[in-house]
């Protein structure tokens, strides 16, 4: 994945990045989520990306942005469907039962914590349960599939409490 590179400053703008693997099913619903999101219209103040399973990959985007809502599938015992907002400090405030690509996801943070030790944007997470992965298909379960619009109304309201607080 190359790097991403932004000319302007975005440091007042809200970043939310969709992680997930789009061919495993349900665990893409991140992914899925900011596709429809970038076919909105959306505040001048929001940014979505399509951050896959990039990880690393991905750390120049906390070089820009002030604000960053995660969204991810979590594979936490609850209904597949379920929305849960968190705002992690560290890795070990993820919950650990973030779907096949929380390792990375863990860890970036972790690296970012120790590079970016008192420029450190907001971090928040918004998690769709799902029950588990299904392969090499871009189809997800309807639970899952009915709770992407939910899950952005919620994005967007907590993006809009975001930028009243920061103007």
């Amino acid at each position: 994945m190359p790097d991403v590179i932004w000319s302007e400053d975005k440091s007042n703008s809200i970043l939310v990045l969709g992680v997930g693997n789009y061919l495993m099913g349900d665990e893409g619903v991140g992914v899925h989520l900011v596709h429809r999101m970038e076919k909105m219209d959306l505040p001048p103040y929001v940014d979505v990306l399509d951050g896959g399973t990039a990880g690393f990959f991905l750390m120049n985007v906390f070089d820009v942005y002030g604000t960053v809502i995660f969204v991810d599938a979590t594979m936490d015992g609850r209904p597949a469907g379920t929305i849960r907002s968190i705002r992690p400090r560290f890795a070990s405030d993820f919950p650990k039962s973030l779907s096949v690509h929380d390792v990375g996801l863990k860890d970036m943070v972790e690296t970012l914590y120790l590079l970016k030790e008192n420029n450190m944007p907001d971090l928040y997470l918004i998690t769709i349960s799902v029950e588990g992965v299904q392969p090499m298909t871009t189809e997800m379960t309807p639970p899952v599939e009915q709770s992407i619009e939910l899950a952005i109304r919620h994005v967007l309201a907590l993006a809009g409490k975001i930028s009243d607080s920061i103007s």
